[in-house]
């Protein structure tokens, strides 16, 4: 009896697969739609508790969309500009950058596909504490409540992966390991494939076999939206300094995309950035210090996240002598 589950067959990456003129309207760009709706919704309730309010002035709804839309306006851009020249291997957006915003391929609208998390985040930060500098609002303050904001929103992002069929893990016989379409195939001739195959209870019956993989945008979904945003928001009104909640997001985002990797399968052109064993396969967690571009870039957020929280800590315990 197969272990593994099948990728459900009726989900599609396009919302309206049998209407041409509809066919490129995707549920990951309505995923980032209900993302950034969703994060302004927490937003905008952290304003009416008064967190943002500057004494006796309170903070209006027209300020915080102002704030809130800056920052995804250079989200946008730092996701896309990191993916392009960070990640893309072919050297083609060095070579000609303003295709890095052209969201046409062969005469055929695509959209700009190909966003990365760490560019936004970098891209994110900056918008945010330009438009504070811009607008004499306390950076810290506002970032916090961005910081608290951001991760329900962002599970929605992950499903938007899922949704796509992207983004997937690596090959796994746990009885949760699913199948999906878009996935490589291995050769069913290779001894470690035909028992690989027995331990999923796979039947091999071509030359080729599709092997179960981690639902990896399901956990980052879980641990990186739901339970970072739970931590976050039982915290907000206890943190010790300002700053505090933007410190621990980036560690607690640090600390489970650097775990969730091990499970997601890395791009197979980027393979890892460091390598403990050589030449290990993408698609199986050979050893623990392989590591993927992604991790290599969490250990910096979580770097200066606990870097950050010891000069703020270090900073109050001064002001109070």
């Amino acid at each position: 009896m197969p272990l593994a589950i099948n990728y459900p067959s009726w989900i599609q990456p396009s919302i309206f697969p049998g209407i041409p003129i509809l066919q490129n309207i995707r549920w990951y760009g309505l995923m980032y739609i209900v993302a950034f709706s969703i994060a302004f919704f927490i937003l905008n309730k952290i304003r009416k508790e008064g967190a943002l309010d500057n004494g006796e002035v309170k903070t209006s709804e027209d300020e915080l969309f102002s704030f809130f839309a800056f920052g995804v306006l250079f989200l946008l851009l730092g996701a896309r500009i990191f993916s392009t020249l960070v990640y893309d291997t072919s050297g083609i957006y060095w070579k000609k950058p303003w295709l890095i915003f052209w969201p046409f391929q062969n005469g055929q609208f695509t959209g700009l596909a190909g966003m990365s998390y760490h560019g936004g985040f970098i891209g994110g930060l900056l918008g945010m504490i330009i438009w504070c500098i811009r607008h004499k609002k306390p950076v810290l303050k506002w970032m916090d409540a961005m910081a608290v904001a951001i991760p329900l929103g962002y599970t929605f992002g992950r499903l938007g992966n899922f949704f796509n069929g992207e983004l997937y893990g690596r090959i796994t016989t746990m009885p949760w390991g699913m199948i999906f379409p878009h996935a490589s195939r291995f050769s069913t001739s290779l001894p470690w494939v035909q028992e690989f195959a027995s331990k999923a209870g796979i039947e091999l019956s071509g030359a080729l076999v599709n092997l179960p993989r981690h639902p990896s945008q399901l956990y980052e979904a879980f641990l990186e939206g739901v339970a970072l945003w739970a931590l976050l928001w039982f915290t907000r009104k206890h943190k010790p300094f300002d700053g505090f909640s933007c410190a621990l997001y980036t560690i607690g985002y640090g600390v489970a995309r650097f775990i969730i990797e091990y499970f997601r399968q890395p791009d197979e052109d980027l393979g890892y950035r460091i390598q403990a064993i050589s030449d290990a396969p993408t698609y199986l967690n050979v050893s623990l210090f392989n590591l993927s571009t992604g991790q290599i870039l969490c250990l910096l957020m979580i770097i200066g996240g606990f870097a950050f929280i010891g000069v703020g800590s270090y900073l109050k315990k001064r002001n109070k002598n």
